[in-house]
C-alpha cells in the first residue's frame, strides 16, 4: 500500500498502533497490523453462503437470500477489542476498515449479486447521540465503497431502545427488541433486494426485527453481512 509523505511524518511525530495487539502499524498498515489480519478468526461462510450455520439461524423467519460473517465472535478475546473500540471507544473508522475486507472477501464469492441496496441497522437517536454515529453505518460505508451499492438510511428508523443486548438471553433479546423499528418509506425499498448490515449476530433478534418491519413494503428479500457471528 503507498502511503503519503504526511501519512509518514504523522507516523513519526504520533504513532499508530494496531487496535487489537497494540503493536506500532508500519507505513503500508491501517488499523490492524498485518500479523493480528493474519489471525483473524474467519468464518468463510461466503463459501457456502446460503446454508451456513449463520444463514440457518434466520430460516423460517424472513425470505433470506445469503448471510455471512468476516469473522468468529467471542467476548473478552484479542478480536473483540475490535467490535468494542468501534462501538464505544470512538474508531468508526474499524467499522469502514472492516467493512472493505469483508467485502472484497465476500465478493470474490458472489455474494452481493442481485443486490438493490444495503440497509444499516439503525440506532435510536439518544444511542447514535450519545456515540456520535452508527457502527453498522461505518461498515455500511466500507461495503459500499467496495461493491458500488447504494446505502439507503432513509427506509425505516429505529423508535426504541430499551437496553444494550450484550447480557440478555434469546427471549430476553427478542422481547428487547419488539416493535423497535418502523418503515417509513415502502416505495424505496419495495420489490427490491436488500442487504441488512450489523456488527454482532448472536441470536440474530434484531435483523429479524428489522426484516420484519421492512416487509411491510412488500417483497422484499433480504441477504445480511456482519463483521463478527457468536457462535452458539
Amino acid at each position: 500500500m503507498r502511503t503519503s509523505f504526511w501519512t509518514r511524518i504523522f507516523d513519526l511525530v504520533a504513532p499508530r498502533t494496531c487496535c487489537v495487539c497494540g503493536r506500532r502499524l508500519s507505513a503500508g498498515e491501517s488499523v490492524i497490523c498485518c500479523s493480528c489480519h493474519l489471525h483473524l478468526p474467519l468464518t468463510h461462510f461466503e463459501r457456502d453462503f446460503h446454508t451456513n450455520e449463520m444463514a440457518q439461524r434466520f430460516w423460517g423467519l424472513i425470505p433470506l437470500e445469503r448471510a455471512a460473517a468476516l469473522f468468529y465472535y467471542e467476548a473478552q478475546s484479542d478480536m473483540a477489542r475490535l467490535i468494542y473500540d468501534l462501538k464505544y471507544h470512538h474508531r468508526p473508522e474499524l467499522g469502514e476498515h472492516l467493512g472493505r475486507i469483508a467485502a472484497r472477501q465476500f465478493a470474490a464469492a458472489g455474494f452481493f449479486q442481485g443486490v438493490d441496496a444495503i440497509i444499516p441497522t439503525p440506532l435510536s437517536r439518544r444511542r447514535q447521540w450519545q456515540r456520535g454515529y452508527n457502527q453498522s453505518m461505518e461498515i455500511a460505508r466500507g461495503v459500499s465503497s467496495v461493491t458500488g451499492l447504494p446505502i439507503d438510511n432513509k427506509a425505516v428508523r429505529r423508535v426504541s431502545f430499551h437496553q444494550s443486548q450484550t447480557h440478555l438471553s434469546r427471549w430476553q433479546r427478542q422481547a428487547n427488541i419488539d416493535s423497535a423499528f418502523r418503515l417509513v418509506d415502502a416505495r424505496r425499498i419495495s420489490n427490491r433486494h436488500l442487504l441488512l448490515i450489523d456488527d454482532i449476530v448472536t441470536t440474530g433478534s434484531t435483523l429479524v426485527a428489522l426484516a420484519q418491519e421492512l416487509q411491510k413494503a412488500g417483497n422484499v428479500r433480504f441477504s445480511i453481512l456482519s463483521l463478527g457471528y457468536t457462535k452458539s
